[in-house]
């Protein structure tokens, strides 16, 4: 059975996404970060950035095993399971790579744009301008991308699409007013959100963890 603990956010969304489309068991701990609760000392000893996702998979060779960072969870359970990240060649290096261009940029830009504009409270024009343009730019280098190939690794769906995917919904829902028409003209990025938003794996671990 692996343990998932994570929040709903797009770095948490990520890994429920993967254990769905893999049909693994696996049990849900709500880590609610509007209480601190990713400051515990039960959470730190399996996360000890303080940060979701992390999962602890009791079934792993040599004994449990916790893995925290989501590149990093999401890599592991691919490979594990022999799914969505091939074992070698082209197509492992272009999923790594979008795998890791989106731990690198899209989703620190895109929540950077989430504090500015929405959580702090000093808002600083300056900074919002910077990160909302950045924000446009990797659209537009994603957009790109998906002009060429149906999926960000090139023909299969991967890890690189379940990593990104959920980053893109936040700016087309919570960020809407200040990236939704940034988007607006990304009809290859569009089309490709649509394509993975339609499966019923992804809509499964979107919605995780249950609130309310």
């Amino acid at each position: 059975m692996i343990q998932l603990y994570t929040w709903a956010t797009p770095n948490g969304r990520k890994v429920s996404i993967l254990l769905e489309e893999l049909g693994l068991d696996y049990e849900v701990h709500a880590i609610n970060l509007t209480k601190q609760e990713q400051f515990a000392p039960d959470f730190l000893a399996i996360s000890p950035n303080n940060r979701i996702p992390a999962l602890v998979d009791e079934d792993a060779e040599g004994g449990p095993l916790s893995v925290f960072e989501s590149g990093a969870i999401l890599t592991y359970l691919a490979e594990r399971h022999g799914r969505f990240l091939d074992a070698d060649g082209a197509g492992r290096a272009k999923a790594l790579e979008w795998l890791h261009w989106q731990m690198g940029g899209l989703g620190p830009m895109v929540g950077q744009v989430a504090y500015f504009e929405k959580l702090a409270q000093e808002k600083s024009e300056v900074a919002s301008r910077r990160f909302i343009l950045e924000s446009d730019r990797l659209f537009g280098v994603m957009n790109k991308r998906l002009a060429q190939v149906p999926y960000l690794a090139g023909d299969e769906y991967s890890i690189a699409d379940m990593a990104c995917y959920p980053w893109i919904v936040t700016a087309q829902t919570f960020l809407k007013d200040s990236l939704a028409e940034k988007l607006a003209d990304k009809p290859a990025l569009l089309a490709w959100a649509d394509r993975v938003g339609a499966r019923p794996a992804v809509q499964r671990g979107m919605a995780v963890p249950k609130l309310g």
